[in-house]
């Protein structure tokens, strides 16, 4: 049942009507009662039964402010039927057609419905058997806080795999900043070793052309001196072979 708090989407559980509890005008007379122990809880002006204190403690009751009035919502205490459970699993699935609830993998909605659909079973249950409904209380809990660890663990894996994965980019950037270094560097090194060629070449084209002219000009000597010693030799032998006076 939908309560005067206006909430977008009623629950799968099922509660009383809503009880105007106070009102603003109540407020003084709240804060001089204030740190006393309250009286038993009354709806319809009976006390609550176990069953209900039960029920209240494993599904706490709906509070609200709605024109400076409060009211609150108590889960009901009227046995479920066959015909209840049928109509709780029609809403169910009447409820995942309407609000579009995925069918498979994580879906906040599915998993809203079902934990409704799981109370309003603990509800029924309880009214039958409270030490049945408090073991499934338990079992609920359990479920609950197993999904929370779970979800702590995704949680923390993938802010572990974000900082991996800023990790990776950073060091990939560094890695990029270095390559691009080290290819300037290498075109920085073949150029030099380009001059260098160069400069060998040079070196060995004015070596290779001295070499040249210096061989040129020892043959050149050597012809000249091979001419004198020619020459001298003929005007030795002339001078032997001229007569005696």
């Amino acid at each position: 049942m939908s309560n005067p708090a206006g909430g977008t989407h009623a629950s799968l559980v099922r509660y009383n009507n809503p009880v105007l509890v106070s009102t603003t005008k109540d407020k003084g007379s709240e804060r001089k009662n204030a740190g006393k122990k309250l009286p038993p809880v009354e709806i319809g002006g009976k006390e609550l039964t176990q069953t209900e204190d039960i029920l209240n403690s494993i599904l706490p009751p709906k509070e609200w402010t709605k024109n400076g009035q409060l009211w609150v919502q108590y889960v009901s205490s009227t046995p479920a039927t066959r015909l209840d459970v049928v109509n709780l699993q029609e809403q169910l699935d009447q409820k995942l057609q309407q609000r579009q609830a995925r069918e498979t993998g994580i879906c906040p909605i599915r998993e809203e419905l079902y934990a409704q659909c799981f109370d309003e079973l603990i509800r029924q249950v309880t009214i039958n058997c409270a030490e049945r409904g408090l073991l499934l209380l338990r079992v609920r809990d359990e479920i609950r806080m197993t999904i929370a660890a779970y979800q702590t663990l995704y949680e923390s894996s993938i802010a572990f795999g974000m900082r991996k994965a800023l990790m990776a980019e950073q060091r990939k950037a560094e890695l990029e900043a270095r390559i691009k270094h080290l290819r300037s560097e290498k075109k920085d090194l073949d150029q030099q070793v380009d001059e260098l060629k160069n400069k060998c070449d040079e070196i060995e084209q004015t070596s290779q052309a001295r070499k040249e002219e210096e061989e040129a000009k020892h043959r050149e000597e050597v012809d000249f001196l091979k001419e004198t010693n020619e020459q001298l030799k003929k005007n030795l032998e002339s001078l032997l072979s001229a007569p005696k006076k």
